[in-house]
């Protein structure tokens, strides 16, 4: 067993804030949910049991199998859009382009979650800013104009919000590639999309794939959008998170919930780590 000397004694003394800051606020916490979805009246081994995991499955089954598709939607739609705008920034050959995309792409990032749900849903209503411009341009007529504030309206708030922060990734991680491979294709005629897809991105996947990991948890968690845009049903885990709580006072279920939605993220993270396991072996 080593020694604990002066060096290591600091080292442990500067750790510790941070470590009691997640044990506080990340451990006891998802601890603490994590048996409360368990917990019942009359259960057996001191009041354990399945009856909130079994009532979350019986009513929301269907919200957990919509949360699932539109986050999944919306993280590759993010992925594409992520790729196109790193690729321009790599491969563009306007500066004046590049630079007003450079400029303008990164601006979603400091918007919070509340405050984009708030802009598009009136962005997004049947008389709202986006319909009735298309009215003014004489693209529809006011009887065609149709609301978004449904599932389409989650995954356009979520893409455009998440957007940014995975392209900011992956364009630095293009910028850090070797300039001779993708000179090398030009000159042998490859196409700029060529070059993107069979060239850049393999060599920035995981980069990639770290940013949709981490979008997806992100939007996973998100509360403001699905409660403003998509006020119907089918709806997302934690819009039912929320309803149990103020609604019954049910925590039971509500950590049943929490729980589900916990294992959706956990099985993403995984896979990210086999495939980081298989590159070091």
């Amino acid at each position: 067993m080593p020694s604990l000397t002066p060096q290591r004694l600091l080292g442990l003394f500067l750790v510790l804030p941070a470590l009691a800051m997640v044990v506080l606020f990340f451990i006891v916490p998802l601890s603490a949910s994590v048996i409360g979805a368990f917990e019942v009246e009359g259960g057996f081994m001191g009041g354990l049991g399945l009856d909130n995991i079994i009532k979350a499955f019986d009513f929301y089954a269907q919200d957990m199998l919509f949360t699932l598709v539109i986050v999944s939607l919306s993280t590759l739609l993010i992925a594409l859009f992520s790729i196109g705008i790193g690729g321009y920034l790599t491969l563009g050959e306007n500066p004046r382009a590049v630079a007003i995309l450079r400029w303008l792409y990164r601006w979603p990032m400091f918007i919070p979650f509340i405050v984009v749900g708030q802009v598009l849903r009136t962005f997004l209503a049947k008389n709202g800013l986006m319909n009735g411009t298309f009215v003014a341009m004489g693209l529809i007529t006011p009887m065609q104009a149709t609301s978004l504030l449904d599932w389409r309206g989650i995954v356009i708030a979520f893409v455009w919000k998440q957007t940014p922060f995975v392209a900011l990734l992956v364009a630095g991680a293009m910028a850090s590639i070797d300039r001779g491979t993708i000179e090398a294709a030009r000159n042998l005629g490859a196409s700029r999309l060529r070059i993107l897809f069979e060239i850049v991105v393999p060599q920035v996947a995981t980069t990639l794939l770290v940013g949709m990991i981490l979008s997806f948890v992100t939007m996973m968690s998100v509360l403001s959008v699905p409660l403003m845009i998509n006020a119907q049903s089918p709806t997302m885990l934690t819009t039912d998170i929320a309803f149990r709580i103020n609604a019954y006072g049910d925590y039971g279920v509500a950590n049943a919930l929490g729980l589900v939605s916990l294992l959706m993220a956990s099985g993403v993270a995984l896979v990210y780590l086999r495939i980081a396991m298989r590159e070091r072996s």
